[in-house]
């Protein structure tokens, strides 16, 4: 039986205006960010709902039972606000749930979450991913800046890996280049599986929190950050499917 996994977010529009000498006209697109990682994990024992983010911010589950039916949960690229600001109070005034709490409470009781970096991952873009000091911050194995966190690389860097352990599995340590990431901070106790060559800043992290276990990898999961040498390369399922594999192995130490 395959295990169930939740992916929120890696989705989003975008509107551009086209002026053509007199004229001008607009266009509104959609864009999926987990299309590779979607089509990776297929064939894998893992049963992957994706909700895109502008369905998470009423979709997103509002009860502890409803987050437990989910063997693991995957934030990526998703701000706090869409979490927090269900419809009913954003344009209602009504009190709801605050599903940043409810995710500390699915890992304290055994939950797994990773949260995978972007522009809206961890502190992100003009700060405004707003993890630090949050619920989920409290269950991460690394700590958010004050400030906006994106460490953009252009020239590429190839990661430190540091190994082994589970998550690294198969995966030598050679891998491809990625193009950015967020910078954060390793807390006491977590396991800093990869990090940046030049700078020292964790990549992947793995970490526990009351009876349940986190990690946290500060690249994205698809452009522009992760490259198609990346997303091509063979490691690229094996790195996830490790990541699922230790979060949901509850024999596994911290």
């Amino acid at each position: 039986m395959k295990k169930s996994v939740l992916l929120a977010g890696e989705s989003w529009s975008s509107s551009s205006v086209h002026v053509k000498g007199f004229d001008q006209f607009s266009t509104v697109t959609y864009h999926s960010g987990a299309v590779a990682f979607l089509a990776c994990m297929s064939d894998s024992q893992y049963r992957v709902t994706h909700m895109p983010s502008h369905e998470a911010q009423q979709a997103f589950p509002l009860e502890l039972d409803a987050l437990r039916r989910y063997d693991a949960v995957i934030l990526s690229d998703i701000g706090a606000n869409t979490l927090l600001l269900h419809p009913n109070t954003w344009a209602r005034s009504e009190r709801m749930p605050n599903r940043l709490k409810l995710l500390r409470d699915y890992v304290a009781g055994g939950g797994a979450l990773m949260m995978i970096g972007g522009y809206l991952s961890f502190q992100g873009i003009n700060a405004s991913a707003r993890f630090r000091n949050s619920p989920v911050e409290e269950v991460l194995p690394v700590t958010c800046l004050p400030y906006d966190d994106r460490v953009e690389v252009p020239e590429g860097f190839m990661p430190q890996v540091n190994g082994p352990h589970p998550l690294l599995a198969g995966l030598g340590h050679a891998w491809p280049h990625l193009l950015g990431y967020n910078e954060v901070q390793s807390k006491p106790g977590a396991t800093v599986l990869a990090t940046v060559p030049e700078t020292g800043h964790p990549l992947l992290v793995a970490g526990g929190y009351g009876k349940g276990r986190t990690v946290a990898w500060t690249s994205d999961m698809s452009h522009h950050w992760m490259p198609s040498e990346f997303m091509n390369w063979a490691g690229y399922a094996q790195l996830w499917i490790n990541c699922l594999d230790w979060l949901t192995d509850a024999t596994a130490a911290h």
